[in-house]
């Protein structure tokens, strides 16, 4: 199953849930050191943000650890973590 299609499903899954058709689980991610994802791509932050689609205060929050990343980006930084060249992918878009 592709990483689209498994975003694609959790969606579904998330509208059911919302609709009372499903109960919720709940799924949790190691917090992502996302300084250290950023230097092993090489990129800025505002490379990063563009490819994760936000802004670079969110970057900037999960570098400091004033924030944590949580959800659907959550999800995607482990994935980045665990697969670097999903990252050239996402960069891409």
């Amino acid at each position: 199953m592709s990483l689209f299609d498994e975003l694609k499903s959790s969606l579904e899954e998330a509208v059911e849930i919302k609709k009372g058709n499903l109960d919720a689980r709940t799924t949790r991610y190691e917090i992502a050191d996302v300084r250290a994802i950023r230097e092993q791509l090489n990129v800025s932050q505002a490379e990063m943000a563009k490819a994760l689609g936000t802004s670079i205060d969110p970057i900037k929050s999960w570098e400091t650890k004033r924030r944590n990343p949580t959800g659907l980006a959550a999800k995607v930084l482990a994935t980045i973590q665990s697969n670097p060249a999903f990252f050239a992918a996402l960069a891409k878009h």
